[in-house]
């Protein structure tokens, strides 16, 4: 049988994995950081009636560029952003995978701080771009001191920052991502997949766009807006890097269809987004009880929490397993991440953990 050290791909690429996490079928799924409340009945009968306008003209190319989305996804964002300011695709993974290809690539050097989202180097890797993992402080965070002694050192073409940060739950203070665009030569890319479920008084990077050409605002519709499936992600950015990525997006990328369901979605993101208080909530939840049963927990401004185990997490992640509980073994040594589901969810998961945890 074939494998795929029989087939002549990339050197660089020999020995990887794929990403991904385990798909299975248990009672309660807290794993990706998925929204666990399912599309409101308003909202389905909105993006059904959305898509079906578009089904008639499906031998049609779509709008290449998106206006129509671009424009709705500016008015959401605010901070006088416009249509030109705003990029979408295929998940925010398709947006930074078109900003890698743009500013990155063969010869270039992209920089994150681990531990963080997982995607980021196996993006710089299929795009030909040398990956290098920085760490973050030992409580998960980072000064300003430490980002800008890792760029002066590494002189990276592009810097991955995210604020709230994937696996850790951290947000950043704007003081990093200002003394980041002050050192950086090349592009920095804001991450803010979890975003919306930031405590209040977190700041977005946002409002750092004006006269920062070089900074990116990356976001999702995959988590607060419950709209995973839909598969859409955006940036926000000076109009010329919109422009910029454009040069290497593939024709038509955005379907008619997809383009039409995220119209709904965002027009009516008043219930989808209806959700994102009864989440934090019981993010909030989970950091408390934990806490008070004496585990270590790393504070949270996203929809997930991580937490130690007080040994190999690979055990704890199979005993939750057992008990009908699926979470993320992210490979960070002594540490899981659990996604804030529902009350119910999330009460199975504090039963589980009160057993597996003691």
């Amino acid at each position: 049988m074939t494998t795929i050290d029989d087939l002549p791909i990339r050197d660089d690429l020999r020995g990887k994995s794929p990403y991904g996490a385990p798909q299975l079928d248990v009672p309660v799924r807290l794993n990706t950081n998925e929204n666990s409340y399912p599309v409101p009945d308003d909202v389905v009968e909105a993006i059904g009636k959305a898509v079906q306008a578009e089904l008639r003209d499906l031998n049609r190319y779509p709008d290449r560029d998106a206006i129509a989305l671009r424009t709705e996804l500016a008015g959401y964002l605010g901070h006088d952003l416009t249509t030109a300011n705003v990029w979408a695709a295929n998940g925010s993974n398709e947006v930074q995978q078109q900003l890698l290809q743009t500013f990155a690539g063969p010869g270039r050097k992209a920089l994150g701080f681990g531990p963080s989202y997982s995607m980021h180097p196996l993006l710089a890797a299929g795009t030909g771009t040398e990956w290098i993992g920085s760490l973050r402080d030992p409580d998960f965070g980072l000064s300003p001191d430490r980002a800008v002694s890792e760029i002066e050192q590494h002189d990276p073409d592009l810097v991955f920052l995210c604020s709230p940060n994937n696996p850790t739950g951290t947000a950043l203070d704007p003081a990093v991502i200002d003394a980041v665009l002050g050192t950086a030569r090349g592009m920095v890319i804001v991450d803010e997949a979890y975003t919306e479920f930031a405590r209040p008084g977190t700041p977005s990077a946002l409002t750092l766009l004006p006269g920062h050409p070089r900074l990116v605002v990356s976001r999702t519709m995959s988590k607060a807006f419950g709209f995973a499936g839909g598969r859409l992600g955006y940036l926000a950015a000076d109009p010329a890097v919109v422009d910029a990525v454009q040069l290497v997006r593939l024709p038509y990328h955005l379907s008619a269809i997809s383009q039409a369901a995220a119209r709904a979605a965002v027009v009516h993101r008043a219930s989808l987004l209806k959700t994102v208080e009864a989440i934090k909530e019981q993010r909030d939840r989970i950091v408390d009880v934990l806490r008070a049963r004496g585990v270590r927990v790393a504070d949270s401004d996203a929809n997930f929490v991580l937490f130690a185990t007080g040994g190999d997490q690979r055990v704890a992640w199979q005993a939750f397993l057992d008990r009908g509980v699926l979470i993320r073994d992210v490979g960070l040594a002594g540490w899981l991440r659990v996604t804030a589901g529902t009350e119910s969810e999330t009460s199975a998961f504090l039963d589980a953990a009160e057993e597996i945890l003691s």
